[in-house]
């Protein structure tokens, strides 16, 4: 910031209930409503399994975030978790590949929404129907986060509330009329595998480290974060793990369902059941996309104080004590990602890239403990560093998964960044 006037502070008016609102809105996305299909067709009935199992492997690294969370009361989440332990060249670098994993779920969900509404009308799929699918809602979620976090974070309430009925009463509705028989039907239809599910697995359950990014906007950051964390992540398994038995069985083969959810939902509630899956799943993804435009801006807003990037990235609006400038860039890159690309290739993108916010932070978690203490009264997990280490080894073993395509892009991404990380200003 220049000297000229005082610098203008980001507003701290989000309480607890509304994080653990926000952290849902950001997990229970496009994954729940897309993926069941996903994973049915890598691993057929197997993938009931893997979905228990995926999220309480997440939780292992959502368990390290909470402690992280517990040491800062400013925005930038992974960033300025790794910037501690690990100093100025990692942080900048784990800020970076965070950023760019939000710019590629802001893209790969705007693509998945327009892949949603095809259950409606099949030209959002192609030329200008899908282009307005995907631009409409990206430009009202921009102007909203743009309006302030209050603001931001009370679409967030609405939205979860408006995805989570229709999953509740698919799963009610469902649960009773699921067959085991069906279920065991289910057969794998492509290849991959649990090696080709792993990625796709984790991004239905990706999202959470966002939930630390607006701290700065919170009032009490340190306390509330661990918690909306962990109830997230307790909440969204058993949300998951009832949806994909419904799926599995009550739609014979699943694998094959572009729309899984309204699919199996018209068959044993009828068309209106189709219709409330289909509206669901639209305003899932919306909430998810709206979230990743409240938190990405953030990284960069957090990066460019500390000097890396431009001065205005760290500007904040007078008006609406939001970081406007780094919200209007983000979406303006995204915009023609979206366009351009698929569901599920940017999802994967995504997720390779934001595999270096995880293992940043899991790896950062006993340095921290280290060099600031545990003060009492806040979280800290139980085990020394066994957690952290097994975190640490189980966010590699998801990088090993990914296609090499996706780890030459992140490798390329990382380069990238050490070059930037050369221009760093004067604050």
């Amino acid at each position: 910031m220049t000297e000229a006037g005082p610098r203008v502070e980001l507003r701290r008016a989000v309480s607890r209930w509304e994080i653990v609102s926000y952290s849902l809105n950001d997990v229970i996305g496009s994954g729940v409503y897309l993926l069941p299909a996903a994973a049915a067709a890598l691993l057929g009935v197997a993938s009931l399994g893997a979905v228990a199992l995926a999220g309480l492997a997440v939780l292992l690294i959502v368990l390290c975030f909470a402690e992280a969370s517990t040491h800062f009361r400013e925005p930038g989440s992974g960033y300025l978790y790794a910037r501690a332990a690990f100093g100025d060249f990692v942080g900048f670098e784990v800020g970076w590949m965070t950023w760019l994993a939000r710019v590629a779920s802001v893209s790969s969900l705007s693509a998945g929404f327009a892949q949603a509404l095809t259950y409606w009308s099949p030209e959002a799929e192609r030329g200008a129907g899908r282009a307005l699918a995907v631009l409409l809602p990206l430009v009202a979620l921009t102007a909203i986060n743009v309006a302030g976090v209050k603001a931001s974070i009370r679409t967030s309430v609405v939205m979860v509330a408006t995805k989570v009925v229709p999953l509740l009463v698919f799963v009610g509705g469902g649960i009773w009329l699921a067959s085991a028989e069906t279920v065991r039907s289910q057969t794998a239809t492509e290849p991959g595998g649990l090696v080709g599910a792993a990625l796709l697995l984790l991004y239905a359950y990706a999202g959470f480290e966002n939930t630390p990014a607006p701290a700065g906007e919170f009032k009490r950051p340190r306390r509330d974060i661990p918690f909306a964390l962990l109830t997230q992540i307790a909440l969204v398994t058993g949300l998951y793990v009832l949806v994909q038995w419904v799926v599995l069985g009550t739609l014979p083969e699943a694998g094959r369902s572009a729309t899984p959810l309204a699919d199996a939902a018209r068959g044993f509630l009828g068309s209106w059941g189709g219709w409330m899956l289909t509206v669901g799943g639209a305003v899932s993804i919306l909430g998810t996309n709206h979230n990743t435009i409240l938190a990405g801006p953030r990284y960069l807003f957090a990066l460019a104080r500390d000097g890396f990037g431009p001065r205005f990235l760290a500007e904040v609006h007078p008006r609406f004590q939001t970081p406007a400038n780094a919200i209007l860039l983000q979406s303006a890159i995204a915009i023609p990602l979206a366009l351009t690309g698929t569901f599920v290739g940017l999802a994967a993108l995504s997720v390779v890239a934001r595999l270096v916010t995880y293992l940043g932070t899991t790896a950062a978690v006993p340095i921290l403990r280290r060099k600031l203490g545990s003060p009492q009264g806040r979280f800290r997990l139980p085990g020394g560093p066994a957690i952290p280490i097994a975190a640490s080894l189980l966010a590699l073993l998801f990088a090993a998964s990914a296609q090499p395509e996706n780890l030459i892009a992140a490798a390329i991404a990382l380069a990238v960044g050490a070059v930037l990380f050369r221009f760093r200003r004067s604050v």
